[in-house]
This record gives structure tokens, sequence and C-alpha cells, in this order.
């Protein structure tokens, strides 16, 4: 190769090479899709949150909603989820058991009250827990294993009212679905969250089950301990910012400190 033969190369080379490593300085952040397994209680805010975190991080999230019972059993037998939220301590305390949640990055975000409901059209009142009795049909989340359901079984079991109360419930898949029973007035009344019956048209709240009298409630959230996903604690990062804050208060949960 002659001397300007030679010249040309190494132009052509310093040329593709700068270009390759402006490439590279410049090429986008890699888009990760989050798997986000949550409670079936906060479909609503999770929704209105996840639409800002992907505006501002670029980064997605598909949310998996359902009874935190199933969501966790379902990440116990392999589900690919990245971050879960649940309505109670124990499905989250069943994950850290098996190692896939560390104690370290798991939080206490959120909590919530339970009500008593009825379709929007009844004149039925209940002045406390035991005019339960007087409906034929009562809507919870299943009281064996679903959160909502397993709180609202303790409330009556602490008044002593669960064995008369028992007979006349309908377990449902999860608090939305209970829900869902009262409005379509396919049951009589209904025990849900609070944050559920705030924005039904359907039913109306007619007992409201004060913090103090009812049982502790708690969501938790962490990022898996498998998952390869960054954006995983990130995400779990953004649910205690004040934006997300925000939403959440303004769909009625209380929002906690954290542990």
């Amino acid at each position: 190769m002659s001397k300007p033969q030679r010249r040309v190369a190494a132009a052509l080379w310093l040329t593709l090479g700068g270009a390759s490593i402006l490439a590279a300085q410049t090429a986008p952040v890699p888009r990760e899709e989050l798997s986000v397994f949550a409670a079936a209680s906060l479909a609503d805010a999770l929704g209105e949150i996840g639409k800002a975190w992907e505006a501002g991080s670029r980064q997605g999230a598909v949310f998996n909603f359902g009874a935190s019972s199933d969501l966790s059993r379902q990440i116990r037998a392999g589900a690919p989820a990245d971050v879960f939220l649940s309505a109670d301590e124990a499905q989250m305390d069943a994950l850290e058991r098996e190692g896939l949640v560390r104690a370290v990055d798991r939080y206490d975000l959120l909590s919530n009250t339970l009500v008593v409901i009825v379709p929007a059209a009844s004149t039925a009142r209940v002045g406390g827990a035991r005019d339960l009795a007087a409906f034929k049909t009562i809507a919870i989340a299943d009281p064996q294993a679903v959160p909502a359901g397993v709180y609202a079984r303790t409330w009556l079991e602490e008044l002593g009212l669960w064995s008369a109360i028992a007979p006349r419930v309908v377990p449902a898949l999860h608090v939305r679905a209970a829900l869902a029973a009262v409005e379509s007035e396919n049951a009589d009344a209904g025990i849900v969250y609070r944050t559920d019956a705030a924005g039904s048209t359907r039913a109306r709240i007619a007992l409201e089950v004060p913090r103090a009298e009812g049982p502790k409630i708690v969501y938790p959230v962490a990022a898996l301990a498998r998952s390869p996903r960054k954006a995983a604690a990130a995400f779990v990062a953004y649910l205690r910012s004040p934006e997300a804050r925000a939403v959440f208060t303004r769909r009625g949960f209380l929002v906690l400190g954290g542990k």
C-alpha cells in the first residue's frame, strides 16, 4: 500500500471509529418493561402512577392486578414479576421467607380502612356491625386467603360476630369482585376497602370502620430479588416519591413513612 493509500485508510478508520464512539455515547438507554404484580385495590391509583412513571423514566410498566394471595402464589411458582405490591404483610412475608424478597428491599407503603357498602338504590341503614345480620348475602373477598376478606373476618371476629355473619358471606375472588357483586345487586351488602367504595357510583358506603377500631391494614412493596431489571428498584423508589404519594392520597389511601 502506497503512502497516500495509507493516509486515506487511516482517515477512514478515524472517521468510522469516531462515528462508532459517538454512536455508543449517544445511544438511548434500553427500555425495560417492568412486570408489576399488585393488589386489585390499587388498580386505579397505579394506573395513574404508571403513566406518569413511563412518561418521566421512558421505562415501561405492565401491571398484573389480582388478589394478593394469588399473586404471591404465582410469584412462588416462578411467574416473572419484578415488583410486588401486596395488600397485606402475610403475603410479602411468605416471599421473604423463601428468599424471593430481601428484607432491606421492602417498604410499608400504604394503609386503608374497611367500609360496609350496599347498592346505591338500597334504603338499608347500618348503624353498626351487628346490623349486618339483617342482610341475606354479604360479599367479601375470600376470608380464608385474600387480604380484604381476612381483614373483614378479623374485624368481625374481634367483635364476636363472625360465627353469626359467616353463613351469609359470599366469598369473592378479590375485593373488586366483592364490590362488583354489590354494585350489580347480586349481594345485599359487602365489606370492602374505603378506597374501592369511594370510586363507585353504583354502591354507597353504609358504615365506615374507624381506623382505630379496625384491623391493622398495611400494603408493603418490594422489588423481587431475582429480577434482572435495574428499573425495578427505581420504580419502588418512585412509588415513595411526592408525586406518587399525592396520587395515593387523592385516591383515599393513607401513605405510610416506610420501614
